[in-house]
């Protein structure tokens, strides 16, 4: 049973080396001729500057450049509807947290060029493989760890002080409400992989209401795995796709039949009892039950899932990302993966 074996350190060195490299997929369509350039606007800028304006000034030149999302950042992200947008800016610029961490995010993202070239790479795959995709706004912002990359009425936010490094000051004072295993990955790396998970998550492939089972949720995010891995761009690791450390890739690679055993041993496929289930889906710092001195990594069902996607795509070379992204027939995906894994 995967909880009485033990890793042999040698062979977990090798493992480790080896998911600095992300599984090799099949090579990217020639998107050059594709007409697509991300700006990120810097709204985290815009609003810093308005202290020394007047607060109805800012408010509207705010209000009528950012639209919808300046409504959205004043009245669910960092304050609500009970106070005017006067009242919030002025409580904003008096904050000296705010201030500091304005500061320290513009420290750290003083050229975004970097990011939107990435950005523009991966949203040219999107827009190949889904042409009537829109492109959103991309607004970058800070509001106090509230959110991360929220979504709205034509837009995407990238809360650029969830982004500020893992060993950032301000992660360290917050770590009763945001546990370290999840700011480790507050990198700026993830900016790209986490804006393109959201995105499909929730503009391109909805998750269906009537998809209960364990089976039907790893199905599901292993498709938003793999469709990730043919957009972003080439060199991202597994490990950043999925918010692992590079010892929990490696634990899932050498208990792979093992996790799989699990399941099936306990008749998990199937299960709709989300009580039952959640433990293989939610983030964590490891996975309960599993795995010797909390060894083991969070969300299985979801890697797992991720596994048998890719190797239904191996099996069956005809089928196309769009037809993938479309098939609900969850059983299917999985016989015709002939997923196995061996120990």
């Amino acid at each position: 049973m995967i909880y009485n074996v033990k890793l042999c350190q040698i062979y977990l060195f090798f493992l480790v080396v080896l998911t600095f490299f992300s599984c090799k997929q099949s090579a990217k369509p020639d998107v050059s001729h594709i007409d697509l350039n991300v700006k990120i606007e810097r709204f985290d800028r815009d609003l810093a500057q308005g202290k020394s304006a007047g607060l109805q000034q800012t408010d509207e030149l705010l209000h009528k450049k950012y639209g919808a999302f300046y409504d959205d950042y004043m009245h669910r992200m960092v304050g609500n509807f009970e106070y005017s947008n006067t009242e919030i800016l002025s409580t904003l610029y008096k904050d000296q947290a705010y201030y500091d961490l304005n500061k320290e995010a513009d420290s750290v993202f003083s050229d975004m060029k970097p990011i939107e070239k990435e950005l523009t790479q991966t949203f040219k795959y999107i827009r190949y493989y889904y042409p009537k995709t829109s492109l959103p706004r991309f607004v970058a912002f800070i509001s106090g760890f509230a959110v991360q990359t929220p979504i709205g009425d034509n837009y995407m936010g990238i809360g650029l002080d969830m982004f500020l490094g893992k060993n950032s000051k301000f992660y360290r004072a917050i770590v009763e409400s945001v546990p370290l295993y999840l700011s480790r990955r507050f990198r700026p790396e993830y900016i790209v992989p986490r804006t393109t998970e959201t995105f499909a998550r929730e503009e391109l492939f909805k998750e269906q209401d009537e998809d209960r089972s364990l089976l039907s949720k790893m199905i599901y995010n292993g498709k938003i795995l793999y469709f990730m891995d043919q957009v972003l761009p080439d060199g991202t690791p597994d490990s950043v796709k999925i918010g692992y450390t590079a010892k929990q890739l490696a634990w899932c690679k050498t208990f792979e039949r093992d996790i799989w055993g699990y399941y099936l041993q306990n008749d998990l496929l199937f299960e709709t009892d989300y009580q039952k289930i959640q433990v293989f889906l939610s983030e964590g710092p490891f996975t309960p039950g599993l795995g010797e001195k909390n060894e083991s990594a969070p969300k299985l069902g979801i890697w797992t899932g991720w596994q048998i996607v890719r190797k239904y795509m191996q099996e069956n070379k005809q089928v196309t990302l769009q037809q993938l992204m479309a098939e609900k027939d969850m059983q299917k995906i999985l016989q015709q993966s002939k997923y196995k894994p061996k120990s």
